[in-house]
């Protein structure tokens, strides 16, 4: 190769990024010999700068476009119209969407511009290291075989994006507005930015905030549920799991079927037959307590404040150890007879041979799960909802909608779908149960055989 050769090589690999960079694929096009990626590159700048500077129906360079417009009605949230007929006026909710998404959009389409920049210079690298351009052929080969993950994956990155990142994103950036009824509900009002008000107002001690004693009031027994609710289903399914297991037991396929119907029926159902049957009034289990004389007034089952959480986690037993049951037992079939008969050998009586090798061994394989199930009944909606509905109130549940066996989620679906809607506040707590629970998701990620072995 010639040394004017050389020059023209050393000022591709230089020309063909900035070129690249000043307007997407025109460093391809120019200089690489690239027309066809560098043709696709343009054309995405294109459809971008086209609806950047015309407004939509009109071909008038005013950069007033459909971008412009959403980012602009995303920091904005609206103008006032009151003159306007009110499905005319802005609805800030579709426009708050409506930014979040072109926002997202124009980020991808940034890191496809930085892509191009790249892709021209390692391509100009490669073309003077090979000292001539590559063929249709060549171009076609690598494009098929370097560009197939990225054709693969952009599906994927899309849904994540729209169907993933922007419901989180929305819902976090509502508690940054006074989106709330009735003053802030569009289009009849426009809903504005407030910054941290809405964490001031749940997070602020004071002795008129009522929202912050119901906050920790809510937290606290969300804490003492998701620790109890666990503990309590693993511990006795393991009792049972260790008991039917014991070759004494003649029928205990039987006794294990029986135990398992509890987690056949639909938890919902079997959550409305319970709270009949404890219903302070007509329930069967009062009624059946006063017949027989062992009390003479009915228990507030449901009714009382800390009665109702007792209850609620006994149910929740009843609901939950057969999963644990399973779970243990399966396990302990994996556990080798030498290790129990060398035990008895050596004089260790049933306690000593659960206490130094069952219940080691099976909280070795059972942990990642154990801890999996905390984090679920952080979020276990269903288990409160449907038996006391976050009921009985106390003093503060007219103000903040929260009853005394609520948890987070069933306190954030209230302040969501009772009247007044509050869904700045929600959006706070949502925000915050968020927080808590990636922590235990990304443990059990870790955990997974595919990322210990470098394949994730």
């Amino acid at each position: 190769m010639s040394r004017q050769d050389a020059g023209i090589n050393e000022q591709i690999i230089k020309k063909a990024p900035i070129a690249s960079a000043c307007f997407m694929g025109l460093g391809q096009i120019l200089y690489l010999k690239q027309y066809l990626r560098g043709a696709v590159y343009a054309l995405l700048e294109l459809i971008m700068l086209f609806f950047t500077v015309f407004e939509s129906g009109t071909f008038i360079p005013n950069f007033r476009g459909p971008i412009v417009k959403s980012l602009v009605g995303l920091i904005t949230l609206g103008d006032p119209k009151p003159d306007l007929p009110v499905k005319l006026r802005d609805h800030s909710i579709f426009m708050l969407v409506t930014g979040l998404i072109v926002l997202i959009v124009v980020v991808l389409y940034v890191a496809v511009y930085v892509f191009n920049i790249k892709d021209a210079k390692a391509s100009a690298i490669q073309i003077v290291e090979k000292k001539r351009f590559p063929t249709y052929a060549e171009t076609r080969n690598h494009i098929q075989e370097a560009a197939f993950p990225y054709i693969g994956l952009t599906p994927v990155v899309v849904l994540l994006a729209f169907f993933t990142v922007v419901p989180l994103l929305f819902s976090a950036l509502v508690a940054f507005t006074n989106y709330s009824s009735p003053d802030h509900i569009p289009p009849n009002n426009l809903v504005d930015w407030v910054g941290f008000e809405n964490f001031r107002t749940m997070f602020t001690a004071s002795a008129n905030n009522s929202w912050f004693s119901a906050f920790g009031r809510v937290a606290a027994w969300t804490v003492i549920w998701a620790f109890a609710s666990t503990l309590t289903c693993y511990a006795v399914g393991m009792l049972f799991a260790v008991v039917l297991v014991d070759y004494r037991i003649k029928i205990a396929k039987v006794f294990r079927t029986i135990f398992i119907l509890p987690y056949a029926i639909p938890t919902m159902l079997s959550l409305f037959i319970w709270q009949n049957l404890l219903n302070g009034t007509f329930g069967p289990i009062n009624r059946t307590l006063i017949e027989l004389g062992l009390i003479s007034n009915p228990i507030p089952w449901l009714s009382d404040p800390n009665m109702a959480r007792i209850t609620l986690i006994l149910v929740n037993i009843w609901i939950g150890f057969p999963y644990s049951m399973i779970l243990v037992t399966s396990n302990m079939t994996a556990i080798p007879s030498q290790l129990y008969e060398a035990a008895i050998i050596d004089g260790a009586n049933k306690w000593n041979q659960f206490k130094s090798i069952t219940l080691p061994l099976v909280l070795f394989q059972t942990m990642p799960l154990l801890i999996m199930q905390f984090a679920g009944n952080i979020n276990n909606f269903g288990a409160v909802f449907f038996l006391t509905a976050g009921d009985p109130k106390v003093s503060d549940t007219i103000t903040t909608q929260a009853g005394a066996t609520d948890l987070m989620i069933s306190w954030i679906y209230k302040l969501t779908m009772n009247t007044p809607n509050m869904y700045n506040l929600a959006s706070v707590l949502s925000i915050l149960v968020f927080i808590v629970l990636v922590p235990f998701a990304v443990y059990n990620f870790t955990q997974t055989k595919s990322f210990k072995d470098g394949e994730l």
